[in-house]
């Protein structure tokens, strides 16, 4: 039977914007930017609060990335980099290194590279790994 790997998302909703922080095994992983949530209407909220199976990628504009296939009624969700969620984001998932307002973060690159880090190793293992957001 397979290892399966649970990444919590605890997040905080605000009018511009939805906060969050992904931790693994209670250890911080980094911080997370969404849209508001907007009653998961595509492209313009966040994603509903569940349990998603992480799974491998691969889009034009931003490459391989961990895509989150089965959100209900939405498609092409993906985590990628951002640092401001109204301007960069459709309602896709951006980890940041810090915080700096609803919805805004810096570092989103950096951050984007150590949670891929971990994902990536486990799934080089044969493992499955899920975002559970709360």
């Amino acid at each position: 039977m397979k290892t399966k790997h649970i990444l919590l998302l605890q997040r905080i909703h605000g009018a511009k914007g939805t906060n969050g922080t992904i931790t693994y095994k209670g250890e911080l992983i980094c911080h997370t930017i969404e849209l508001p949530d907007r009653n998961n209407i595509p492209r313009i909220s966040c994603i509903p609060i569940g349990q998603y199976k992480l799974e491998k990628r691969r889009y034009p504009r931003h490459g391989e990335q961990i895509g989150i296939p089965h959100v209900l009624g939405r498609e092409a969700i993906l985590i990628h980099a951002a640092n401001d969620a109204l301007k960069e984001l459709l309602g896709c998932i951006a980890p940041v290194t810090t915080l700096t307002g609803e919805g805004k973060g810096d570092f989103s690159g950096k951050a984007l590279a150590k949670l891929k880090a971990l994902v990536y190793e486990m799934w080089d293992k044969g493992e499955e790994v899920y975002l559970v957001i709360k």
